[in-house]
């Protein structure tokens, strides 16, 4: 079985770099059928779906495996965006069960500590699946966290740690959020081709698509400006060819 990065870059080549973040809020109903009809409809447009902590609680294992199984399909990866954070042996039972339910790779949070996303990284490597961490998120509040200055081994602003324990641990890919271009710009620098930068934040919370991809995005992960659309297919389709650099 290949790895990670090699499933989605491979799907990606052909489909483009927009992950669907399948983030539906608690009022709706029919949540499994809705996440597989979004998948149907809008498969030849993405590399991935990206299922988060909110949207897995309501849902039992088998309704998940089947959300999974059906993007599985289509040649489609799947995505837990969890923000795992936790000892190791809760990390290492959490990320189990993930992969038992048909996840590709897990979104998690570093503050866990640097030993600690390594000890994940390796067991997740182990079973082909992927870690993606947290660099600097999206929401505009994130500046107060993400752009703190500290002092670990030298002065240096959070983000900046996290990217340097994301390089050290070897994961496959950061989250940095599309309204921080420049953030972006900076990791990109650092990363080369080492790791992927994943980019939420695409429309709906001021993100462009084009500005971020410029800045050296890899993927796209769009939720709200597809899913509340009022043509999703058109919207996804055109994010395909931006992520493409057309």
């Amino acid at each position: 079985m290949a790895t990670f990065k090699t499933r989605i870059s491979k799907i990606s080549k052909s489909n483009g770099k927009v992950i669907l973040a399948n983030d539906y809020d608690h009022s709706t109903k029919n949540i499994e059928s809705k996440t597989i009809q979004n998948i149907k409809k809008l498969q030849a447009y993405l590399c991935a779906i990206k299922l988060n902590f909110h949207l897995l609680l309501p849902l039992g294992s088998k309704q998940i495996s089947r959300i999974n199984k059906v993007a599985h399909s289509y040649g489609l990866q799947t995505i837990a965006d969890i923000k795992l954070n936790d000892i190791g042996n809760t990390n290492r039972v959490t990320t189990e069960n993930l992969w038992d339910l048909g996840f590709d790779a897990v979104i998690a949070n570093p503050i866990m500590g640097l030993d600690s996303l390594k000890t994940l990284v390796n067991l997740s490597h182990k079973k082909e699946k992927g870690v993606i961490t947290l660099c600097h998120m999206s929401a505009p509040e994130a500046k107060l966290s993400y752009d703190m200055k500290i002092v670990f081994e030298k002065k240096q602003l959070l983000y900046q740690l996290f990217l340097s324990w994301a390089l050290e641990s070897k994961v496959d890919g950061i989250v940095v959020g599309a309204t921080f271009p420049k953030v972006i710009s900076y990791c990109n620098r650092q990363v080369g081709k080492k790791l992927s930068i994943y980019s939420p934040g695409v429309g709906t919370q001021g993100g462009d698509a084009k500005e971020v991809i410029s800045a050296g995005t890899d993927f796209l992960i769009v939720g709200r400006t597809i899913l509340n659309a009022k043509n999703p297919i058109e919207v996804a389709k055109n994010l395909q060819l931006q992520s493409f650099g057309k």
